[in-house]
């Protein structure tokens, strides 16, 4: 499926040859960092030498900008490989985050579900769906948000294996016969269980989301979320050894899990900022030596100017509400109510290969609608089994859709987008995964029941797969006539 992922991803990438939509900020940035360590100004006309593969330096003064560099840095790498003058090369870092996320989620349901079968499915439907095909082929920064929150997430689902087995370890020598080597009463300190303070995974977990949150900031809900998650994991499984005193059990599991992941993500996250650490005139770089006294003052003066531009940034985004005709508000967003259009083109009979009286060229974040509503609706399932039934997987895929979906909510009034909601979308997936699973059913099951699991499951991944060929031309820029895009616009907010 990461093939196919892959292939989907890198094939015509450098269509269209011009920077679409948010690419006149990323692309520039990523070109600044990759050339100075910080984001510089641009001369007016900067896009025409850019879409002219003619780039120039950027201005001596600093850009203010309101995102991490994490992601302009992933972009910044495409560019170092391949030039900053071709399409290919702005956008080779998000088609190859966007293949690895393929690669991960796959690998992730696989062990969530204790199927290949289930993951060679979910890895299939991120791969065609096409929300996220386009932000692998245009230089966002949400697709490498996207990753990294995948990857943290499969860093804590390894932590949870891990932990249940250094926990059945620790116990195990708690319980050995009286004198033997090792062994200890189940008492005292042990009435709530051993104290498990290295976990590598989990570390890894924060480093993954350092990077999340070093890309964009919206990734601190999901710190919060997977923060609670793991401890939550952790706690159950000593009441299921028996361990049944809570308040001890989130003592030794929610403090070593804090001291774990919050280091690990604000050092990392402070890391990303090196080459503007590094240079003297990068944005606010100078406020603390030009404002004495202010602010955060017991802090370093580097860290008190990052947390002045950080404190600006933050007003910024929260004071977000110019209109956009793209604009959508988070309600909609699971049914695809009002999709981005990231580019348009229309061209006459004999301009750009078009051999009709009217063509159209379009790059439209709309997603597989087979894939998204079914998806919606699986949600509700999902809450069922995790409220109903205990499933800890439920309550996993939960937390992805909430941590990456709920908290828009409380920004009504801001300036929001469709495209935003491919931080989640991975979650969304696995839990059109899970319910498929159920569809599917078990290997207990009949060989009746099996077959028309099977059946129904082969139908639906084979309507996806036609319906990602059907809406592939307005994902990727293909020159079509106008009649062949409009059929594809099925509701007039998707115009």
């Amino acid at each position: 499926m990461a093939l196919l992922g892959g292939v989907l991803r890198f094939v015509r990438l450098g269509e269209p040859g011009s920077l679409v939509f948010d690419e006149t900020y990323y692309v520039k940035d990523a070109y600044s960092l990759l050339q100075f360590g910080y984001e510089r100004e641009w001369p007016e006309d900067a896009n025409d030498a850019f879409n002219a593969g003619t780039p120039q330096a950027p201005l001596d003064g600093p850009e203010y900008v309101v995102h991490p560099p994490v992601g302009k840095w992933m972009i910044a790498l495409g560019m170092a490989l391949f030039g900053a003058d071709n399409g290919f090369g702005w956008r080779f870092g998000a088609a190859l985050t966007g293949t690895l996320t393929v690669l991960l989620l796959g690998l992730i349901a696989a062990r969530l579900f204790s199927s290949a079968t289930l993951g060679g499915l979910a890895g299939m439907l991120l791969a065609v769906d096409g929300h996220h095909l386009v932000h692998s082929r245009t230089s966002l920064l949400d697709v490498f948000l996207t990753f990294w929150l995948v990857a943290a997430f499969g860093a804590l689902l390894l932590d949870r294996r891990d932990g249940r087995l250094r926990l059945a370890r620790a116990l195990s020598r708690a319980a050995a016969p009286p004198g033997a080597a090792g062994s200890q009463l189940m008492g005292g300190p042990w009435l709530n269980g051993p104290w498990l303070l290295w976990r590598p995974w989990r570390l890894v977990a924060g480093v993954c989301l350092g990077l999340a949150v070093g890309t964009k900031w919206s990734a601190l809900a999901f710190v919060a979320v997977f923060g609670l998650m793991t401890v939550l994991w952790d706690v159950n499984a000593r009441r299921l050894a028996g361990i049944t005193r809570w308040k001890g059990a989130l003592l030794r599991d929610g403090v070593p899990a804090f001291l774990t992941v919050i280091p690990a993500a604000l050092l990392t996250y402070l890391a990303a900022w090196t080459g503007w650490f590094q240079s003297d005139d990068a944005y606010n770089r100078q406020w603390a030596a030009e404002n004495p006294g202010d602010g955060l003052s017991w802090l370093p003066q580097s860290l008190r100017s990052l947390a002045e531009y950080h404190r600006s940034a933050y007003a910024f985004h929260n004071g977000l509400s110019s209109e956009h005709s793209y604009s959508a508000s988070a309600w909609t967003w699971l049914f695809m109510g009002r999709p981005t259009s990231f580019y348009y083109e229309s061209s006459a009979n004999g301009e750009g290969g078009c051999t009709v009286d009217s063509c159209s060229s379009a790059v439209t974040s709309v997603g597989n609608p087979l894939i998204w509503w079914a998806a919606a609706l699986s949600l509700l399932v999902v809450l069922f089994y995790w409220a109903g039934r205990r499933d800890w997987r439920a309550g996993a895929v939960l937390s992805g859709v909430a941590a990456g979906y709920l908290p828009w909510f409380a920004y009504p009034e801001r300036t929001t987008f469709f495209f935003y909601a491919v931080s989640f979308e991975p979650f969304l997936v696995l839990a059109l995964v899970y319910v498929l699973g159920l569809v599917l059913g078990r290997r207990t099951d009949s060989t009746r029941r099996r077959r028309t699991g099977l059946l129904v499951v082969g139908c639906f991944a084979a309507a996806v797969l036609l319906l990602s060929a059907f809406f592939m031309p307005v994902w990727t820029a293909e020159t079509v006539p106008y009649s062949v895009w409009r059929l594809r616009m099925w509701m007039p907010s998707w115009i």
